[in-house]
Protein backbone atom coordinates (compact mmCIF):
# COMPACT_ATOMS: atom_id res chain seq x y z
CA UNK A 1 0.00 0.00 0.00
CA UNK A 2 1.32 3.39 -1.01
CA UNK A 3 1.48 5.84 1.86
CA UNK A 4 1.65 9.50 0.95
CA UNK A 5 2.86 11.76 3.71
CA UNK A 6 1.38 15.22 3.98
CA UNK A 7 3.99 17.93 3.68
CA UNK A 8 4.84 19.37 7.05
CA UNK A 9 4.36 23.05 7.65
CA UNK A 10 7.61 24.90 8.08
CA UNK A 11 7.40 26.77 11.36
CA UNK A 12 10.10 28.88 12.96
CA UNK A 13 11.68 27.62 16.16
CA UNK A 14 10.73 30.88 17.79
CA UNK A 15 7.92 33.14 16.64
CA UNK A 16 8.97 36.82 16.51
CA UNK A 17 7.36 38.77 19.32
CA UNK A 18 5.74 41.29 16.97
CA UNK A 19 3.70 38.46 15.43
CA UNK A 20 2.29 37.29 18.77
CA UNK A 21 -1.34 38.30 19.34
CA UNK A 22 -1.59 37.07 22.92
CA UNK A 23 -0.28 34.53 25.39
CA UNK A 24 -2.40 31.99 27.24
CA UNK A 25 -1.28 29.32 29.70
CA UNK A 26 2.30 30.16 28.79
CA UNK A 27 1.68 29.45 25.10
CA UNK A 28 2.33 32.18 22.55
CA UNK A 29 -0.56 32.58 20.11
CA UNK A 30 0.45 34.21 16.81
CA UNK A 31 -1.74 36.17 14.42
CA UNK A 32 -3.46 34.31 11.60
CA UNK A 33 -1.18 34.40 8.58
CA UNK A 34 2.02 34.92 10.55
CA UNK A 35 3.82 32.28 8.45
CA UNK A 36 3.15 34.32 5.30
CA UNK A 37 4.97 37.22 6.96
CA UNK A 38 7.94 35.03 7.87
CA UNK A 39 8.07 33.66 4.31
CA UNK A 40 7.95 37.18 2.91
CA UNK A 41 4.57 36.74 1.21
CA UNK A 42 2.90 39.43 3.33
CA UNK A 43 3.86 42.38 5.45
CA UNK A 44 3.13 42.27 9.17
CA UNK A 45 0.64 45.13 8.82
CA UNK A 46 -1.49 42.96 6.54
CA UNK A 47 -2.22 40.39 9.26
CA UNK A 48 -2.02 42.49 12.43
CA UNK A 49 -4.59 45.10 11.51
CA UNK A 50 -8.31 44.48 11.92
CA UNK A 51 -10.43 43.80 8.86
CA UNK A 52 -12.65 46.64 7.66
CA UNK A 53 -15.72 44.81 8.98
CA UNK A 54 -14.20 44.07 12.37
CA UNK A 55 -12.87 47.59 12.88
CA UNK A 56 -16.18 49.26 12.01
CA UNK A 57 -18.14 46.77 14.11
CA UNK A 58 -15.89 47.27 17.15
CA UNK A 59 -16.15 51.04 16.77
CA UNK A 60 -19.96 50.96 16.40
CA UNK A 61 -20.40 48.74 19.45
CA UNK A 62 -18.00 50.84 21.52
CA UNK A 63 -19.82 54.01 20.50
CA UNK A 64 -23.18 52.46 21.39
CA UNK A 65 -21.90 51.39 24.81
CA UNK A 66 -20.40 54.83 25.41
CA UNK A 67 -23.79 56.43 24.75
CA UNK A 68 -25.66 54.08 27.11
CA UNK A 69 -23.49 53.71 30.20
CA UNK A 70 -22.37 56.11 32.90
CA UNK A 71 -19.05 57.37 31.54
CA UNK A 72 -18.36 59.09 34.85
CA UNK A 73 -18.17 55.62 36.35
CA UNK A 74 -16.68 53.52 33.54
CA UNK A 75 -13.82 53.51 31.05
CA UNK A 76 -14.27 51.87 27.64
CA UNK A 77 -11.02 50.36 26.37
CA UNK A 78 -10.56 49.09 22.82
CA UNK A 79 -7.87 48.61 20.15
CA UNK A 80 -6.86 45.16 21.42
CA UNK A 81 -6.46 46.43 24.97
CA UNK A 82 -3.90 44.30 26.81
CA UNK A 83 -5.00 42.40 29.92
CA UNK A 84 -2.32 40.87 32.16
CA UNK A 85 -3.81 38.03 34.21
CA UNK A 86 -0.56 36.62 35.53
CA UNK A 87 2.63 34.91 34.46
CA UNK A 88 2.11 33.42 30.99
CA UNK A 89 -1.31 34.98 30.51
CA UNK A 90 -1.46 38.21 28.51
CA UNK A 91 -4.69 38.60 26.58
CA UNK A 92 -6.06 41.13 24.10
CA UNK A 93 -9.60 42.56 24.21
CA UNK A 94 -11.51 44.23 21.39
CA UNK A 95 -13.71 46.12 23.87
CA UNK A 96 -13.45 46.09 27.66
CA UNK A 97 -15.48 48.10 30.18
CA UNK A 98 -13.60 49.03 33.37
CA UNK A 99 -14.73 50.66 36.58
CA UNK A 100 -12.78 53.90 36.90
CA UNK A 101 -12.32 53.68 40.66
CA UNK A 102 -10.48 50.36 40.40
CA UNK A 103 -8.38 51.14 37.33
CA UNK A 104 -4.91 52.67 37.04
CA UNK A 105 -3.96 54.07 33.64
CA UNK A 106 -0.28 53.84 32.67
CA UNK A 107 1.96 52.51 29.88
CA UNK A 108 1.42 48.86 30.84
CA UNK A 109 -1.36 46.31 30.32
CA UNK A 110 -4.45 46.45 32.49
CA UNK A 111 -3.97 44.32 35.59
CA UNK A 112 -7.49 44.44 37.04
CA UNK A 113 -10.50 42.64 35.63
CA UNK A 114 -12.91 44.59 33.42
CA UNK A 115 -16.62 44.30 34.11
CA UNK A 116 -17.52 43.34 30.55
CA UNK A 117 -15.50 42.14 27.56
CA UNK A 118 -16.77 42.15 23.97
CA UNK A 119 -14.81 40.21 21.35
CA UNK A 120 -15.39 40.21 17.59
CA UNK A 121 -14.16 37.17 15.64
CA UNK A 122 -10.81 35.44 16.15
CA UNK A 123 -7.31 36.58 15.18
CA UNK A 124 -5.05 33.75 16.30
CA UNK A 125 -3.56 30.94 14.22
CA UNK A 126 -5.18 27.77 15.59
CA UNK A 127 -2.52 25.62 13.89
CA UNK A 128 -0.17 26.66 16.67
CA UNK A 129 -2.47 25.34 19.40
CA UNK A 130 -3.93 22.08 20.66
CA UNK A 131 -7.46 23.35 20.05
CA UNK A 132 -9.30 21.57 17.26
CA UNK A 133 -11.64 24.43 16.41
CA UNK A 134 -12.29 28.08 17.12
CA UNK A 135 -14.91 27.38 19.79
CA UNK A 136 -12.33 25.58 21.93
CA UNK A 137 -10.33 28.81 21.98
CA UNK A 138 -13.40 30.97 22.60
CA UNK A 139 -14.46 28.86 25.58
CA UNK A 140 -10.94 28.64 27.04
CA UNK A 141 -10.29 32.37 26.79
CA UNK A 142 -13.76 33.28 28.08
CA UNK A 143 -13.42 30.94 31.05
CA UNK A 144 -9.98 32.27 31.90
CA UNK A 145 -11.25 35.86 31.94
CA UNK A 146 -14.26 34.94 34.07
CA UNK A 147 -12.00 33.20 36.57
CA UNK A 148 -9.87 36.36 36.67
CA UNK A 149 -12.93 38.38 37.68
CA UNK A 150 -14.66 39.54 34.49
CA UNK A 151 -18.44 39.54 34.96
CA UNK A 152 -19.44 38.72 31.39
CA UNK A 153 -17.82 37.95 28.03
CA UNK A 154 -19.75 38.55 24.80
CA UNK A 155 -18.24 36.97 21.71
CA UNK A 156 -19.56 38.01 18.28
CA UNK A 157 -18.85 35.81 15.26
CA UNK A 158 -19.54 37.48 11.93
CA UNK A 159 -19.17 34.28 9.88
CA UNK A 160 -21.81 32.26 11.74
CA UNK A 161 -23.74 35.37 12.81
CA UNK A 162 -23.99 34.20 16.40
CA UNK A 163 -23.35 35.77 19.78
CA UNK A 164 -21.88 33.63 22.55
CA UNK A 165 -22.42 34.95 26.07
CA UNK A 166 -20.56 33.60 29.09
CA UNK A 167 -21.00 34.78 32.65
CA UNK A 168 -19.59 33.86 36.04
CA UNK A 169 -23.03 34.00 37.68
CA UNK A 170 -25.45 32.91 34.93
CA UNK A 171 -25.75 30.13 32.39
CA UNK A 172 -23.76 30.39 29.17
CA UNK A 173 -25.77 30.68 25.97
CA UNK A 174 -25.64 31.36 22.25
CA UNK A 175 -28.14 33.50 20.34
CA UNK A 176 -28.70 35.21 17.00
CA UNK A 177 -27.88 38.86 16.35
CA UNK A 178 -31.48 39.96 16.95
CA UNK A 179 -31.50 38.95 20.63
CA UNK A 180 -31.16 41.53 23.41
CA UNK A 181 -27.89 41.14 25.32
CA UNK A 182 -27.77 42.88 28.74
CA UNK A 183 -24.33 44.39 29.31
CA UNK A 184 -24.39 46.34 32.57
CA UNK A 185 -26.76 48.66 34.40
CA UNK A 186 -29.46 49.63 31.86
CA UNK A 187 -27.29 49.10 28.76
CA UNK A 188 -28.73 46.39 26.49
CA UNK A 189 -27.17 45.54 23.13
CA UNK A 190 -29.30 44.36 20.20
CA UNK A 191 -26.72 43.84 17.49
CA UNK A 192 -29.22 43.45 14.64
CA UNK A 193 -30.78 46.84 15.46
CA UNK A 194 -27.37 48.45 15.78
CA UNK A 195 -26.24 47.07 12.42
CA UNK A 196 -29.40 48.40 10.81
CA UNK A 197 -28.98 51.83 12.39
CA UNK A 198 -25.35 52.02 11.29
CA UNK A 199 -26.12 50.58 7.82
CA UNK A 200 -23.60 47.77 8.32
CA UNK A 201 -24.12 44.72 6.11
CA UNK A 202 -22.87 41.32 7.29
Amino acid sequence: MLVVEKPKKIRPKKIPSYLIYEEMNGVQLPYKGYLDVIKGKKKSEEIMGSSSLQSILVYAIGLFIGNHINRKKYFIASNEAGLHLGNGDNLANDIAIYEKENTILNDKYFTNAPKIVVEVDIKIDLNETTWTNEWDYVIEKSNKMLQFGVDKVIWITTKSKKIFVSSKTERWYMVDFNEDIPLLDDCVLNLAKLLEEEDIQI
